[in-house]
Order: C-alpha cells, then sequence, then structure tokens
C-alpha cells in the first residue's frame, strides 16, 4: 500500500505500521556517474503482514532492506521503523534499534560455526546482557517456535540447510523484533524446505504480529505473501496481483493503480 501525498499512512486508525519509507532515494557515486537505485520509494508495511518485494537482480531490492535496516543511510527521504524516524538516529542509537526492533534472515544463514544451535539463538541477548537462564529458556521455546528445539546441541556443520535456516530464523527472534527482513531467504533451500521456511514466517507475521518483509526472486515465496510488490528502476511500481506472477524472467504482470505508472516515468 502506498504512502498518500501528505506522507501519513493509510488506514492508520485501523492497523499499526512497522516500517514506513517516505520518499526514500538513494544513489551512489561511480566515479564522475550517479547510480540512482531506489528514486522515492514509498512503503507501508503494517504488523501482521507478510510482504514480497521482487525485482531483476540490481532492481534495489537489497538496498532497501539494507536502508530500513539501518544498514545504509538514504540519499534522502524519511524511514521509520516501529514509530521511530531511523534516518535521525546517531550510530549508538541505530544499534539499540538493530537490535531491539529488527531482526534479519539472510540466505547464507552466517550462524557461528564454533557455537551450538542454541547458542547461535543466545547471541543476540548477550549484546543486552540478558541473564544466562533467561537467555537458555527463550532461545528454547524460539527453536521450538521454528520446530528444530530437537537439535539445540547440534553444531551447524551436523545440521542440514533447512535447520541452519530454522536456527538463523529463530535467532532473527532472540530480541523480539518488530520487523524481520529476509533477503533470498530460500536461495539455498530446495523446493519443499523452503516452503516450509516461508510458512513459518507468514505465520510469524500472522501469529506473532510482526511485519515481515521479504526480498526474493522465487514466485514461490511471492504467492505465499499477503502482498507482492515489483521494485522496477528504482522505484515501487505497484502491488502486483499473485496470480499472474511468472516464473519467467520477463512475463510479470502488475495491476495498474492511478499515478504508480507515472512514478516510474523518470
Amino acid at each position: 500500500m502506498f504512502l498518500p501525498e501528505s506522507g501519513e499512512s493509510p488506514l492508520a486508525d485501523e492497523k499499526q505500521a512497522a516500517v514506513e519509507c517516505i520518499d526514500v532515494r538513494r544513489e551512489f557515486q561511480d566515479g564522475s556517474r550517479v547510480i540512482k537505485v531506489l528514486q522515492g520509494t514509498n512503503l507501508t508495511v503494517y504488523r501482521g503482514e507478510f510482504v514480497a518485494i521482487v525485482g531483476a537482480s540490481g532492481s534495489g531490492k537489497t538496498t532497501l532492506l539494507n536502508l530500513i535496516g539501518g544498514l545504509d543511510t538514504p540519499t534522502s527521504g524519511t524511514i521509520l521503523v516501529d514509530g521511530k524516524n531511523i534516518t535521525k538516529l546517531n550510530d549508538d542509537e541505530m544499534s539499540k534499534v538493530r537490535r531491539h526492533n529488527i531482526g534479519v534472515l539472510f540466505q547464507d544463514q552466517h550462524l557461528l560455526p564454533i557455537f551450538t544451535a542454541i547458542e547461535n539463538v543466545e547471541v543476540p541477548m548477550l549484546l543486552d546482557d540478558v541473564p544466562a537462564e533467561e537467555r537458555r529458556t527463550r532461545a528454547m521455546a524460539l527453536l521450538k517456535t521454528v520446530l528444530v528445539d530437537h537439535r539445540a546441541d547440534h553444531m551447524p556443520h551436523e545440521l542440514s540447510g533447512g535447520m541452519r535456516s530454522r536456527v538463523a530464523l529463530a535467532r532473527s527472534l532472540a530480541n523480539d523484533p518488530a520487523v524481520l527482513l529476509c533477503d533470498e531467504p530460500t536461495g539455498d533451500l530446495d523446493h519443499k524446505t523452503g516452503g516450509e521456511i516461508i510458512n513459518l514466517m507468514r505465520n510469524l507475521a500472522r501469529n506473532q504480529n510482526r511485519a515481515v518483509i521479504a526480498a526474493t526472486h522465487d514466485p514461490e515465496t511471492a504467492r505465499m505473501a499477503d502482498r507482492i510488490l515489483l521494485l522496477r528502476d528504482g522505484v515501487l511500481v505497484d502491488e502486483m496481483v499473485g496470480d499472474f506472477f511468472k516464473a519467467s524472467k520477463v512475463d510479470v504482470a502488475t495491476k495498474k493503480r492511478g499515478t504508480a505508472d507515472e512514478e516510474t516515468s523518470t
């Protein structure tokens, strides 16, 4: 759903916005050339929603996730995460937001190889000085949520790719974030395992009232989302109609919505 011209969230009285991007632009300097990756992106994602962002390689999907996650800074525009304007924060303040409000699930998991599954889930809690007993209890509960508690004491190399993804998902939830960002979460998984991970993510959004945003090339991942948004030429052009989403490299149809097309004419 796109923001109105005033920049206020639609349906603000009915739903709680977890992420708001208002006219977000990101440019990079390459010698004498300016590369415009994002060109006025507007986005609102509410708690309880699972949103998929699709687009060609290099369209800016990862850049957008990095901006929402506070790992990068927009050239201009405003980003609010769980009501906080992260574009106004200093490094220390942003670090706290990343620890408490944002969870990130990477394609290659980034599990620490010398730690067991449960110890990997505990790592974010260590940064907040959570007492050991509470850490262990919370970590085990999270592993149970993602159905891998029976492997709590196994090392990452003893786990399958799907199990490692489940452990990484549990770790991303360690500090109870409002927003979960997922960059190609099923990229290295087989069809069945990937579907199980996406189903877990969808349930986390609905049952735990989180906002889940996934950047993906996978049509099956996109179809399981509540909304599918196409990022093209640096702009979220419109909400896509799931029934028309094709796995083809080029055959992607969108539902036209007024000014959305006009915004892409750059």
